[in-house]
């Protein structure tokens, strides 16, 4: 079979099932594939199914089928420590007793958007069904028609609602939904009001949707709470570890800050997006609240492991102290344009290509961050065809390099390469390109 360095147990499994299926196919008298190129082939996919480093020159910053946003170097070394050892995850030293599990994480991300309390768990839909499981259960939540988002993966937000036992009341119209519309709907058997932020989409043209003050008043007036999925994780729209205004590409996208200040009683957002950090959903706002969502059984299903507590908390810390720009997502998104010009040449002189040039595209946020939003980036461009099979060859690299395709032309995009590797998708595609 040759060098694989797959485990011996699966290696056994792949060939013993294409030796099978030969046997069974010769007994059928069927024709069938010499059992060895079967075997070859199977271990093959498998071995680049397994998880790997790539390239990402897509130019997606937040590319979700390549995990979004990398941690920082420091995240990522709390995260290797806290999974090679043991921690205080749920002890206070102070008292030697049991703690709560993320309680000074829970503190500092209600510092850090003026929230009276905390709570992370796995992922932003299981913080939203955590909420409406523990807070709606048996009751109706208001929510715009506009809002009924699906992302990847086939998420559709009736479904949670369902999941959840809670009746969803749908208000307004797709494109127009105001304060009224909300108003209209309350009734003794509302249990909260939910506002979705629109992350992968907008609506534009002849459109109207509720503010946030003014829904936050209105469920204020009513004695229910008002929830905010605010998405993508930005948490000051003010942006102020990135110099000069906030960017262009934000318009649109709501703070948490801000939402926390306007009233909204519990905001909810994900860690791996805008944040910078690794998979969580986080929800801030009234301690009342929080509470009673961890003492949900519920939040128990849905809690946060050891080393990503650890990434987290040192994700969060770095926006504590001002170093926000520092973190992987925010040094991509604020890159010069004149710096990925030059490296972009450089990487077309290395790889000897006569027929690439460079031109001036867009880099996207990703994940369903701003999606209306782009970074102006220049692209490396090939005169000549980009079919899957040369998509396919880059992506068999000893460091697999993802490129994208716009109108048959293969688009390279150094925004999320880091440097050091320029060199690798100059031979790459040097070599793709001979091949």
């Amino acid at each position: 079979m040759g060098e694989t360095d797959l485990p011996r147990t699966l290696v056994t499994n792949v060939v013993r099932a294409a030796l099978a299926q030969a046997r069974a196919n010769d007994r059928k008298g069927q024709p069938f594939a010499d059992p060895e190129t079967v075997a070859r082939a199977a271990l093959h996919t498998l071995d680049a199914s397994r998880p790997k480093t790539v390239l990402n020159a897509t130019g997606v910053l937040l590319h979700t089928n390549l995990g979004r946003a990398p941690l920082a170097t420091a995240a990522a070394e709390a995260a290797r420590v806290a999974a090679v050892g043991f921690g205080n995850t749920e002890l206070d030293l102070s008292t030697g007793v049991r703690g709560e599990r993320g309680a000074y994480l829970h503190g500092l991300f209600a510092g850090l958007v003026g929230a009276e309390w905390a709570l992370a768990v796995n992922n932003n839909a299981g913080a939203l069904f955590l909420v409406l499981a523990s807070l709606a259960r048996g009751g109706d939540v208001p929510i715009s028609r506009g809002e009924l988002i699906e992302i990847g993966g086939s998420y559709r937000l009736p479904d949670l609602f369902a999941a959840a036992g809670v009746g969803m009341v749908e208000v307004g119209t797709t494109n127009r939904t105001r304060a009224a519309d909300y108003e209209a709907a309350v009734t003794p058997a509302t249990a909260l009001i939910l506002k979705v932020h629109p992350s992968n989409y907008r609506i534009i043209g002849f459109t109207e949707e509720a503010a946030i003050s003014e829904l936050a008043r209105l469920a204020r007036n009513q004695g229910i709470p008002f929830v905010l999925d605010a998405g993508s994780g930005l948490i000051d729209d003010r942006v102020p570890w990135v110099p000069g205004p906030p960017p262009e590409w934000l318009a649109g996208e709501p703070g948490v800050r801000q939402a926390v200040e306007a009233g909204v009683d519990l905001v909810l957002f994900s860690g791996d997006k805008l944040f910078g950090g690794p998979q969580a959903g986080i929800i801030v706002g009234r301690a009342d609240l929080v509470r009673q969502l961890a003492g949900s059984p519920v939040a128990r299903a849905l809690r946060l492991d050891g080393p990503t507590l650890a990434a987290l908390t040192v994700t969060a810390e770095i926006y504590a102290d001002g170093r926000g720009a520092e973190l992987p997502f925010w040094k991509m998104a604020i890159a010069e344009f004149s710096e990925l010009e030059r490296r972009a040449k450089a990487v077309v002189r290395q790889s000897g290509l006569a027929d690439a040039r460079i031109e001036r595209s867009l880099s996207t946020p990703g994940a369903g961050s701003a999606p209306d939003g782009g970074l102006p980036s220049p692209v490396i461009v090939m005169d000549r065809e980009a079919d899957s099979a040369f998509l396919r060859l880059l992506a068999a690299e000893p460091i697999p390099v993802l490129a994208r395709r716009e109108s048959g032309k293969l688009i390279v995009d150094l925004r999320c390469v880091p440097q050091e590797h320029d060199v690798d998708v100059a031979e790459a595609l040097s070599r793709a390109c001979r091949s």
